[in-house]
């Protein structure tokens, strides 16, 4: 046997190796079984019609509620910080983000 250092109780070590480089994502997808919640993370580029999928996390549903009540705190912190993020307004956030401008010399009028 092992001797490991014990977290006090109810606690957990978590250990993030030196090496593990971080991903950045702007883009995610959330799906679900009766047992799992899927989330697929992406970076999506203007003009580029395709999305690289950089990162998948399966979760239980008891995790992803934990995980988003968390995510809901530091949300609020983030705010009382710096301000309210404001989302921009219209059904389609990701057109308004990403949607290629037409050629030059066209014109949409």
């Amino acid at each position: 046997m092992t001797d490991q250092p014990k977290a006090p109780a109810g606690q957990v070590q978590v250990h993030v190796p030196a090496d593990l480089d971080p991903i950045y994502a702007n883009f995610a997808m959330v799906t679900n079984s009766a047992s799992e919640i899927v989330m697929d993370f992406a970076q999506v580029m203007p003009r580029v019609p395709r999305a690289k999928v950089k990162a998948r996390v399966v979760m239980t549903g008891l995790n992803a509620k934990l995980f988003l009540r968390a995510l809901n705190d530091h949300i609020a912190r983030f705010e009382s910080q710096f301000g309210e993020i404001k989302l921009p307004e219209g059904p389609h956030l990701a057109d308004r983000l990403f949607k290629a401008n037409p050629p030059e010399g066209s014109s949409s009028e």
